[in-house]
């Protein structure tokens, strides 16, 4: 790796794995139960709750960032209110980064495990309850295992998608070297530097090679799991 990128490069390869681990992991719970709340139950306002849960996919990133910078900013409500109370910051930190990962790819994740939900069948679940299985009993034993492609699918598109992300990510927290600069934000520092065009070239590349080998391993997880 040394002889192939620069330390620099390899901290921003680095960085950038962890941000979309930690966005895919945290938002991964919520996702399963978005999908499960959406997937089994007709309640009022679902339609509005499915328009908000997709909205990170049509929006323009850079708006969900600064939107996020409003929420979650030094002076912002909810970004005062967890510095006061809790020490936490997530404007211009890696932290803010995988938050702001975590929104733009929760959409992907919601999709895929729904669609695992719907395509199974009702019945089971049904038949377990009437054997007395209980909430817990249900959720872990049969619902669980029935979204599993989904669930696998979901976290490995999303965590290749997450790898991608610029525009929420710098308009939250800029582009730090170290800190918050990601893959795709290398690429866009080595193009605004004066001869910089070779290591934009190195970054875009281990950019595909990665993407590749992400959805690959997506399609491939949920083909084996549903044999």
């Amino acid at each position: 790796m040394g002889d192939l990128v620069t330390p620099a490069e390899a901290e921003a390869l680095w960085l950038s794995l962890r941000v979309s681990s930690v966005a895919i992991l945290s938002a991964l719970p919520i996702a399963f139960l978005t999908a499960l709340l959406l997937s089994r139950r007709r309640f009022w306002g679902a339609g509005l709750v499915e328009t908000v849960v997709h909205l990170p996919l049509v929006l323009p990133p850079v708006a969900v960032g600064y939107l996020l910078l409003v929420l979650f900013g030094g002076r912002g409500p909810v970004g005062e209110w967890l510095f006061t109370n809790f020490h936490i910051r997530f404007v211009f930190s890696w932290t803010g980064a995988a938050l702001a990962s975590a929104l733009i790819t929760f959409p992907l994740q919601v999709r895929a495990i729904r669609l695992a939900l719907e395509a199974a069948d009702p019945g089971l679940a049904a038949a377990a309850r009437t054997l007395g299985a209980g909430a817990f009993d249900r959720l872990a034993n049969i619902t669980l295992p029935l979204a599993l492609p989904g669930i696998v699918s979901g976290a490995i598109t999303a965590f290749a998608a997450s790898l991608g992300e610029f525009g929420a990510i710098i308009t939250f927290v800029s582009n730090i070297p170290g800190e918050t600069q990601t893959l795709p934000l290398a690429i866009y520092a080595a193009l605004q530097s004066p001869g910089g065009e070779a290591a934009a070239a190195r970054l875009c590349g281990l950019s595909i090679l990665l993407a590749i080998i992400f959805v690959s391993l997506g399609d491939l997880a949920a083909k084996r799991i549903w044999r």
